[in-house]
């Protein structure tokens, strides 16, 4: 799990410095209950969850505020597949979050919440994904109008 933490957050270990201006604690596109992994002991752990503005950050305590400091962040542009995996790991409820060097896996409270998270997370990784695609596109297309136009 430290190595998918490195590979979600860069070389950062600071889950507050990754907060990066986000404002968890207020209006989050999604927030509750789920169980995870640790990432050094592999016991399983009830933590509570806030998705906004493409980061999955999670705490100890559900009264989250100005203050409160993430236990952990995960970029959610840097995550390839959001799936069930009940079958993986033999737990109902279970849903899976991978990126192409690792696989973190989350337990919700009902197929319902389960449903929900993987909807909200699939969805920010749709639009965080595309927003970086958006961001090279005019980059490239900048770049080649400044060359055609003999401006570099």
């Amino acid at each position: 799990m430290a190595s998918f933490w490195r590979a979600v957050m860069g070389s950062s270990t600071e889950p507050d410095a990754l907060a990066d201006g986000v404002e968890f604690w207020s209006n989050p596109e999604r927030g509750g209950w789920l169980t995870k992994q640790g990432e050094y002991i592999k016991t399983w752990r009830r933590r509570w969850f806030v998705l906004k503005q493409g980061k999955l950050f999670w705490f100890k305590d559900p009264a989250v505020n100005r203050s409160s400091v993430p236990r952990g962040v995960i970029l959610v542009a840097t995550c390839l597949t959001v799936k069930g995996a009940e079958d993986v790991i033999n737990r109902q409820f279970a849903f899976e979050l991978s990126t192409h060097r690792e696989t973190m896996y989350f337990i919700a409270d009902s197929e319902k919440e389960k449903e929900e998270w993987i909807n909200s997370i699939g969805r920010s990784i749709v639009q965080h994904s595309r927003s970086i695609t958006d961001r090279e596109v005019v980059d490239y297309d900048s770049a080649r109008a400044a060359e055609a136009s003999g401006h570099q």
